[in-house]
């Protein structure tokens, strides 16, 4: 039996299989700034997430996952075990510092602030290069009220600018949902059905999905004060069923409900009435058996003989 082959010593320890569009992995002029992967919060949980920054730390882009079991990858005459598939998307890094603005504008009670004195995370240091990113300063005033004294800028989180920042996200969703013929609806149609009527998908239907795939970059609050900016009413859950009713449980047997043994009771009178002899039964009901021994005399134990 052959042992398995040990890792070249030239290959690098963790590589991945990823797809990422056109910029995302360029390498950089500089080795001190070239993309590489790190965990920053979730803007929507606060959970740690993967994350890429390209070189130079310019754009961000978001990191799927796709794990299947049991996977592997070829690559050149190597077998890689780790058969992850990685998707990289571009995102708004304004969606994580929001979730920080929130989160300073509820500790400072207001306070205006420097944004390198609120985008900042001890867990997380890698937070601050959010503020490297292309156009960032230019498009924070979205989300935040500004003050400017001498140099230096001052900002805090805004609610009213935010719903009206992240409104117009929502529209743009709905404007890429459609011209791309996404069903949003709630009656989504598998491939192999065909309808014989034909189902549109209302403007709710495309707010209110648009609206859904937002609330996964922002907390849950903000997600609720959005839908009634709107104008989304909140779904109704349906009313939930009583619980069944269960069996107590206990030594004694089991009485049944019902009696089942009706349906099996036969009348003997009936059943002799009812039944039809047929033209041999007939005749050997008719042969005179007097002096004949019944079969089963034949297989009795012999009596013993008296000595």
């Amino acid at each position: 039996m052959y042992g398995a082959k040990q890792r070249p010593a030239g290959a690098h320890p963790r590589q991945w299989v990823l797809i990422a569009p056109d910029g995302a992995t360029d390498p950089s002029e500089t080795p001190d700034s070239e993309p590489f992967f790190t965990k920053l919060r979730n803007p929507s949980t606060g959970e740690a997430i993967l994350y890429l920054f390209n070189s130079g730390a310019q754009q961000l882009f978001e990191v799927k996952v796709f794990d299947e079991e049991y996977h592997s990858w070829f690559i050149g005459q190597t077998v890689q075990q780790d058969g992850r598939l990685l998707f990289v998307t571009p995102m708004d890094p304004l969606f994580l510092i929001l979730y920080y603005l929130i989160k300073a504008d509820k500790e400072q009670q207001g306070k205006f602030q420097p944004l390198d004195q609120v985008v900042i995370d001890s867990d997380y240091p890698c937070c601050s290069l959010l503020l490297k990113c292309a156009d960032v300063k230019q498009y924070v005033h979205h989300v935040t009220e500004e003050k400017e004294i001498g140099s230096q800028k001052f900002h805090r989180y805004s609610q009213e600018k935010t719903l009206k920042w992240l409104k117009k996200k929502v529209n743009q969703t709905v404007k890429a949902l459609k011209s791309s013929n996404i069903c949003v609806g709630e009656r989504v149609l598998a491939a192999t059905f065909i309808s014989p009527k034909p189902i549109t998908d209302t403007k709710e239907d495309y707010v209110r999905y648009a609206h859904g795939l937002i609330s996964e970059y922002i907390p849950e609050d903000l997600s609720k004060e959005l839908l009634k900016y709107l104008g989304l009413p909140e779904l109704k859950s349906l009313a939930q069923e009583p619980p069944l009713k269960k069996r107590k449980l206990s030594d004694g047997p089991v009485e049944a409900e019902e009696d089942y043994t009706k349906f099996n009771s036969i009348n003997p009178k009936t059943k002799k009435a009812n039944t039809k002899m047929s033209a041999a039964q007939k005749a050997l009901a008719k042969v005179d058996k007097s002096g004949m021994k019944s079969i089963s005399t034949f297989f009795s134990s012999k009596p013993k003989a008296s000595k």
